[in-house]
């Protein structure tokens, strides 16, 4: 009974979602999408595969999605893969994620469809997974497609500190006392030096896994975003879940500061 229903979704999702991108109203898709890729762990455990292999899973996933992205016309995508708090993770299990960090963020790169962005504290990361970060972001500096900011030892709380600290450096640099710029500063200067400065905040932020908070991801910049929360792991999340999340996004009225 199971494998029929599953053979029906198989034939019918197809028109359904190509029904809900042709409704889908040009004027209201989220320029900037920002993705928890949350549950790959949980994900292993429900298949009786170890964590690896969940994570595998879930890098497998990643160029689906932006090519969901494309299609409905989004044009910043920002991947959360892995937080500062995951690099006190034992150190057998991070080097082995961070492997297959790696191994993701180069194929994307190698498809060069789309320009490669890393935010997040690189310092905190080995210097070989820094590298391959600063590698892919050179090889697709000059591709003309959608922009996708990878967070990989990305903290939302490190973020602000980073930019005032960046801030304070610049202006000391320029001969500014620190009495003059606490007469001056504002939120304008302080966003000017976040890692994704120059791009707009993102409008949708979407969390799979049934999880239901923030975290601390994209902190500043989701003051005035939409959020959709999708109970599936990240592994299983398909074109379908992401139409729903583009749809559900379409159909709020924004209050921005309401």
């Amino acid at each position: 009974m199971r494998d029929w229903k599953q053979g029906v979704r198989r034939l019918l999702y197809p028109a359904y979602e190509s029904r809900m991108v042709k409704a889908l109203p040009s004027d209201r898709i989220p320029k900037h999408v920002g993705v928890m890729l949350d549950g790959n762990r949980r994900w292993a455990r429900a298949v009786g595969a170890d964590t690896a292999h969940g994570y595998r899973a879930g890098a497998a996933n990643i160029e689906p999605l932006l090519g969901w992205c494309e299609e409905v016309g989004v044009e910043v995508v920002t991947l959360w893969l892995l937080s500062t708090d995951n690099l006190n993770r034992p150190s057998e299990q991070l080097t082995g994620l961070l492997g297959i960090i790696e191994g993701a963020v180069a194929t994307l790169a190698e498809e060069r469809r789309w320009r490669l962005h890393p935010v997040g504290a690189l310092d905190l990361l080995p210097a070989s997974t820094a590298q391959h970060l600063k590698d892919a972001e050179d090889a697709t500096r000059d591709v003309d497609g959608m922009l996708v900011n990878i967070a990989v030892g990305y903290g939302g709380r490190r973020e602000i500190a980073d930019a005032v600290r960046s801030l304070l450096v610049e202006q000391a640099e320029q001969g500014t006392t620190l009495e003059e710029l606490a007469e001056v500063i504002d939120v304008e200067h302080i966003a000017e030096h976040l890692y994704t400065k120059g791009q707009p905040d993102p409008d949708l932020v979407i969390r799979t896994s049934g999880e239901q908070r923030l975290g601390g991801f994209l902190l500043w910049q989701s003051a005035q975003s939409e959020f959709y929360f999708c109970e599936a792991y990240w592994p299983d999340f398909r074109r379908v879940d992401f139409l729903r999340a583009i749809r559900a996004y379409a159909q709020r009225e924004r209050r921005y500061g309401g």
